[in-house]
């Protein structure tokens, strides 16, 4: 029998408070790119703060400017932002989503974000605080996930692989809580993304996205309890552009750095425990 617990009413205000705060600049404060528009103009860039914002950091000190190319990072720590300021004009692109979470978005709010490289896949984990591994989560342990569709797919087929629920027959990481056939006695925790991490102690065990996992200095590789598959794994993430954007030559010679021999040496060293892995190439799907 499946039990869902929604996040409480407590930690939806420190969400609400978390993405206020935590955001580098709320959209009605960040500049709009269309303002400074041009092949000499800055290249204003939307970021998770790790790695995506780190990734982008090396980029612009490194690489930037033998390509003529001048950078602006804005770190934001939230799913939703992102997004927002790239599709009206604030930013010109942003680094920080997969493809089926971009699917999502475009699909609910009507918008018109598309990718233009993958860059890298951060897998995905889950973690305790209170169990050292799979065997621990008995009838009755609560486990956190992420609560936006395409994340919550990811996670549940995570659990899947890992025996520790089972999913309908072909759901695969499309799953919904609708689709665990079996829940084995776990109770499920929807939270936001970004507030799984620091509410990690209050559940049995937290599915985690791979960026916020390396925010809260938790190391897939050593302290997950089970890490996904990165083989043919369809999460890379990539630069993103409002369409029309793609052709803007400042946004190609992005492209072309972030896939360059410099970034992955940049990404293979600065994140040895296999928490970051460069998957450079086009999106598809």
């Amino acid at each position: 029998m499946r039990n869902t617990v929604k996040i409480s009413v407590a930690v939806a205000a420190v969400t609400a408070v978390t993405f206020g705060a935590a955001a580098c600049s709320a959209p009605s404060d960040v500049p709009s790119g269309g303002e400074k528009s041009g092949k000499n103009a800055p290249l204003v860039i939307a970021a998770s703060p790790t790695p995506h914002a780190a990734i982008l950091d090396f980029v612009k000190a490194k690489l930037a400017d033998k390509e003529g190319l001048k950078l602006e990072v804005r770190p934001f720590s939230d799913y939703t932002q992102p997004n927002q300021v790239t599709e009206d004009g604030q930013v010109d692109a942003n680094f920080f989503q997969h493809k089926p979470f971009l699917d999502q978005y475009n699909k609910k709010n009507g918008g018109h974000i598309v990718p233009v490289v993958n860059v890298v896949i951060e897998p995905l984990g889950l973690y305790s605080k209170k169990i050292d591994k799979l065997s621990g989560l008995k009838s009755g342990a609560t486990v956190a996930i992420p609560n936006d569709p395409s994340n919550e797919g990811r996670a549940l087929k995570l659990l899947a692989d890992n025996h520790v629920i089972t999913l309908k027959p072909g759901v695969g990481s499309n799953a919904k809580l609708t689709d665990v056939a079996d829940a084995k006695g776990i109770k499920f925790t929807e939270m936001e993304a970004p507030q799984i991490a620091p509410h990690v102690d209050e559940v049995d065990a937290a599915v985690i996205n791979g960026n916020f996992a390396l925010g809260a200095r938790l190391k897939p590789s050593q302290d997950a309890i089970a890490l996904e598959k990165t083989k043919d794994n369809p999460y890379a993430n990539f630069l993103a552009v409002k369409k029309g954007k793609e052709n803007d030559p400042r946004i190609k010679k992005l492209a072309k750095l972030l896939n360059s021999d410099e970034v992955k040496k940049f990404i293979s060293d600065k994140y040895q425990d296999g928490s970051v892995i460069p998957a450079f190439g086009p999106v598809r799907g």
